[in-house]
């Protein structure tokens, strides 16, 4: 069973629809009870990094995620802002993260925003998650801002500026793109860490 975070916000239904579609059972959820007993985590970002932030700290669910993530090893994916708040900060009402991995989260400059659409995405390290997925494969994105590049980022899109769209530390996969809008490459994607776990 995959556990989906509700924390408020995220395209739970899509990315839902889209593990059943690989055949696995997915359910959405705020408790802190399933949360711990879940095998496998998922948290959807759609929103704002500070709204994110508050909600999953005013659920109460956040030092429970965190328990389960770090302490525990769980596999997790963070997708969209599940990938930013993992960061120190956000220009995004300049709001703390949670520090995991260092760096700010910035807003793009001199070009149009959302970043929304196709874009490639450069393997820059080999990895299972990358099985049967070719280096320069197109993915849906749909963000505004993005997270620096770290010694785990695996996975770099340019958008005027190079930036970390798949980061993967242990059992922690996070992806600035959307892999449940990414038609048959998401799906792999998603089938890729679901053999990980």
């Amino acid at each position: 069973m995959i556990t989906l975070i509700d924390y408020g916000a995220g395209n739970l239904f899509s990315l839902k629809n889209a593990f059943c579609s690989l055949g696995f059972l997915a359910k959405t959820t705020r408790s802190k009870r399933e949360i711990r007993r879940a095998k496998v985590l998922v948290l959807p970002g759609v929103g704002s990094f500070k709204k994110t932030i508050e909600n999953l700290k005013s659920f109460g669910i956040l030092e429970v995620i965190l328990k389960e993530v770090l302490e525990k090893k769980k596999p997790f994916l963070g997708i969209c802002l599940g990938l930013q708040i993992f960061f120190e900060e956000s220009q995004e009402g300049d709001t703390k993260g949670l520090g995991i991995f260092k760096g700010k989260v910035k807003r793009f400059r001199g070009i149009i925003t959302p970043h929304m659409g196709w874009n490639q995405v450069k393997i820059l390290k080999d990895s299972k998650i990358f099985r049967g997925i070719k280096d320069g494969e197109f993915f849906y994105f749909c963000h505004s801002y993005y997270a620096p590049l770290t010694p785990f980022t695996v996975g770099v899109t340019n958008y005027k500026v190079n930036f970390s769209s798949i980061i993967l530390k242990e059992n922690i996969l996070l992806t600035q793109f959307h892999p449940e809008k990414s038609q048959k490459a998401g799906l792999k994607f998603l089938k890729n860490f679901l053999k990980i776990c």
